[in-house]
């Protein structure tokens, strides 16, 4: 059967043909540079503003709070390190969680290193945070909360109208990396009391390369590049004209189709979940229900590692992954899966399978009739299968 299945939509997703259609002039007959002031540029300038419209109403935000970046990195990085910067004055302490994706991470490794200090909140065995213990963490030297709004590789939604509600009696500010959110699931800044969010056009049939970071009116914030004048002075460098429009014409998208999407999300997702686990000896990663992305499944086996199972599914035609895109070079197991509380062992044998907009239920079938397969190939070659079998006897 010659088959060509994506489900890594947690890693990328396409550019839908929409989208394409509405970027392509902006490559070619309205190019202007937005910071002129003839007519060609005054058109671009104004299709940047449309879209920037377009990306503040998704998330219930106002124009002038929306920021374009080069990505979802970019808005970390900037909210993280803007916001320290600004306000080290108050205090040196941020808290996030042992779960969030690298680009806060590593932002939060680097500012240790510059004197301030970082509390990392452990995680339940489903990849939730326990309020209280947010509570406990902070100090009156506490500036910035950054919690991821779902996680990239076990699809958990933390309790993010909660978080927003205890930093906003705090008077602290809370950043919440919505990636994997954003054009996914409903987000509501107002309501949830979201003072910075950071996004990404590719999460949602986008393009790569172009972002947005949210930044609630009157919050202080330093820049992070400097340059010119553009975004308001607050970000430099000529604008990506055609990604941003992309960006907008995606996430309008998005919004529109949602719940008709996730309908057939989570039917394809429960499917796919309940399948995996009649192999023996799997584990589900991440919650069931409400708690978890409509796309999201993610699944250990037992005695076999990832890259293998990655390798036999791509010659079956299957694109999968085994944790976040951004470290899947990396032998070393899922940080993610090891916060909630898999031994090495275990987590080394993980597979994220993330449906999209095109994924259908054949192609579920497909994958359920030849997963097993795979394992039990890679079970027969496995030496700690045979260790396994002999303590069964």
């Amino acid at each position: 059967m010659n088959k060509s299945i994506y489900m890594d939509h947690a890693a990328t997703t396409y550019t839908k043909p929409e989208v394409l259609d509405a970027m392509i002039p902006y490559f070619t007959t309205h190019f202007g540079n937005p910071s002129s002031i003839y007519s060609l540029s005054r058109e671009t300038k104004k299709a940047i503003d449309i879209s920037r419209d377009k990306v503040a109403k998704a998330i219930n935000a106002s124009g002038n709070e929306i920021y374009i970046t080069a990505g979802g990195s970019e808005a970390d990085n900037w909210a993280i390190k803007g916001i320290a910067s600004a306000h080290k004055a108050k205090g040196n302490h941020i808290i996030t969680t042992t779960i969030e994706h690298h680009a806060v991470l590593h932002t939060c490794e680097y500012l240790a290193k510059n004197g301030f200090e970082i509390t990392y909140l452990p995680v339940d065995e489903y990849g939730l945070i326990n309020i209280k213990d947010l509570e406990n963490a902070i100090t009156d030297k506490t500036i910035l909360v950054s919690i991821m709004f779902a996680n990239n590789e076990i699809g958990t939604i933390e309790p993010i109208k909660e978080i927003g509600a205890l930093c906003r009696s705090k008077k602290i500010f809370f950043h919440t990396d919505a990636v994997q959110a954003v054009g996914h699931i409903p987000v509501d800044v107002k309501e949830l009391n979201i003072d910075l969010l950071s996004l990404a056009a590719h999460k949602f049939y986008g393009p790569k390369g172009v972002g947005a970071l949210y930044i609630r009116k009157g919050i202080k914030i330093d820049n992070l590049v400097h340059g010119g004048g553009q975004e308001r002075n607050r970000r430099a460098g000529t604008e990506n004209v055609a990604g941003i429009v992309g960006l907008g014409k995606a996430i309008e998208l998005a919004v529109e189709n949602m719940q008709e999407s996730n309908k057939k999300l989570v039917y394809l997702r429960d499917k796919l979940i309940n399948g995996l686990l009649e192999i023996p000896h799997t584990r589900l990663n991440g919650p069931r229900g409400e708690n978890r992305l409509p796309g999201n499944s993610n699944v250990c086996f037992r005695f076999i590692e990832g890259e293998s199972i990655l390798l036999m599914l791509d010659a079956m035609g299957i694109a999968a992954s085994s944790g976040s895109a951004c470290t899947s070079g990396s032998l070393d197991p899922s940080h993610v899966l090891l916060s909630i509380g898999l031994p090495h062992e275990i987590a080394h044998g993980s597979l994220r399978l993330s449906l999209g907009a095109a994924s259908t239920e054949e192609e579920v079938d497909y994958i359920l009739e030849t997963v097993p397969k795979i394992i039990q190939r890679l079970r027969d070659m496995s030496p700690l299968w045979d260790d396994y079998l002999k303590e069964a006897k």
